[in-house]
């Protein structure tokens, strides 16, 4: 199977995961990216058994208004029952490197409301070590600099995202080289240097379930 067709055959087995839960209240946590796109397409028919979404970016909520599904806003929302996503890199653990979209801060804000996260990722995205994806960090412009050089003091090689500017005006560093031994005390210490809105490690809070797709079908993991 082509990855596209792995990417399909997860987004289906969302749809699956969660239609036995929808009602007419029902507001569900869009995410963003390829795969998340799948899903949200596959929405579409049963946009009218639930009542809207919120997205995690400005291109998911319009690719959900194209396809007639309400977005809301998370202040009026309020606790999610489901928030659906890809990763950049998974483990073992459900814990995730996310962000290669550069929409990792609103995308760590959803999952942080939901109840349940579900993780869609083709077989490629399982790792035994995140870092082999260069880790995201989302950084205010004026810090810059500074982040950069407490980046190098934690053994990365950070490297600007030229031209990318976040839904929220700031800016992307992409740690290449960087080892992570422990993912939760090194998303801490990462959001803890001044001038940084959020790293892209989701390992505080990973995912419940991970849906992987794979030659043989797709494989369903829930958190230990």
């Amino acid at each position: 199977m082509t990855q596209d067709a792995l990417k399909a055959a997860v987004a289906d087995a969302a749809v699956q995961e969660i239609s036995p839960w929808l009602d007419k209240n029902t507001v569900l946590g869009i995410g963003t990216g390829s795969t998340a796109n799948l899903f949200i397409d596959r929405l579409s028919p049963l946009r009218d058994r639930f009542r809207g979404a919120v997205a995690s970016s400005d291109a998911s909520a319009e690719r959900l208004k194209a396809l007639g599904i309400e977005v809301l806003t998370l202040n009026s929302a309020g606790i999610l029952p489901f928030y659906v996503d890809g990763a950049d890199e998974v483990n073992a653990a459900l814990q995730m490197i996310k962000g290669g979209g550069a929409a990792l801060t609103r995308e760590k804000i959803v999952a942080a409301c939901a109840e349940r996260f579900i993780c869609i990722a083709d077989g490629s995205k399982q790792v035994k070590r995140l870092g082999q994806f260069p880790l995201p960090v989302e950084v205010i412009p004026m810090a810059r600099s500074h982040v950069g050089r407490e980046l190098v003091k934690l053994g990365a090689e950070p490297v600007y995202r030229q031209g990318v500017i976040t839904d929220n005006g700031n800016q992307i560093i992409d740690c290449y080289d960087f080892t992570i031994d422990d993912p939760i005390e090194m998303e801490a210490r990462l959001n803890a240097i001044a001038g940084v809105v959020t790293n892209g490690l989701f390992a505080a809070r990973g995912a419940d379930v991970l849906l992987l797709g794979k030659e043989d079908g797709v494989a369903r993991t829930t958190r230990r």
